[in-house]
C-alpha cells in the first residue's frame, strides 16, 4: 500500500489554490473548478469543492472549514527563512512562530483561509535530519 494524498474539502477552491501556491511557491494543477492538486515528490495535497461530495454519498460526508484535528505538513529547507518570507502574508493566521520541537524539528504553524492548520518544518537535530534522509 502507498499513501498518495490528502484532500481538503472547501467551499472556495480558487481561494485555497491561490493560498497554497503563495505559501509553497508551487503551481497547483486546477483540473476543474471543483478539483486541484499540489503534487510533490512525497505526496499530493488535493483540494476539492463541496460539490464533489455528491460523488462520495452527499454533503453529510465532510464539512468545509471544520477541521480541528489534522495538520497539513511541509518540510522546507529553512523554516526561519520561510517565516521571514511569509510573515506579512500569513499575518493573523499565525499560530506559532518558528519553534524547535522536542522531536528535533523547527516548526512554523499557521492556518489556511479555511482554518486548516499548516506546519512548515525543518529538521534541525542530528536525529531529525537522519530520519528524513532517504
Amino acid at each position: 500500500m502507498d499513501f498518495v494524498s490528502t484532500r481538503i474539502i472547501t467551499a472556495d477552491v480558487r481561494r485555497l489554490v491561490a493560498f497554497y501556491e503563495t505559501v509553497t511557491g508551487v503551481k497547483l494543477t486546477l483540473y476543474t473548478e471543483d478539483f486541484a492538486e499540489l503534487v510533490t515528490e512525497a505526496g499530493t495535497l488535493a483540494i476539492g469543492s463541496t460539490r464533489t461530495l455528491r460523488l462520495f454519498g452527499g454533503d453529510h460526508v465532510a464539512s468545509p472549514a471544520a477541521n480541528r484535528s489534522a495538520i497539513v505538513e511541509f518540510r522546507v529547507a529553512d523554516v526561519d527563512e520561510e517565516y521571514r518570507r511569509l510573515g506579512g502574508f500569513i499575518g493573523g493566521a499565525l499560530v506559532q512562530a518558528p519553534t524547535t520541537m522536542p522531536w528535533g524539528n523547527r516548526s512554523l504553524l499557521f492556518r489556511d483561509p479555511d482554518g486548516n492548520l499548516v506546519n512548515f518544518f525543518t529538521p534541525v537535530t542530528a536525529e531529525a535530519i537522519a530520519k528524513f534522509e532517504r
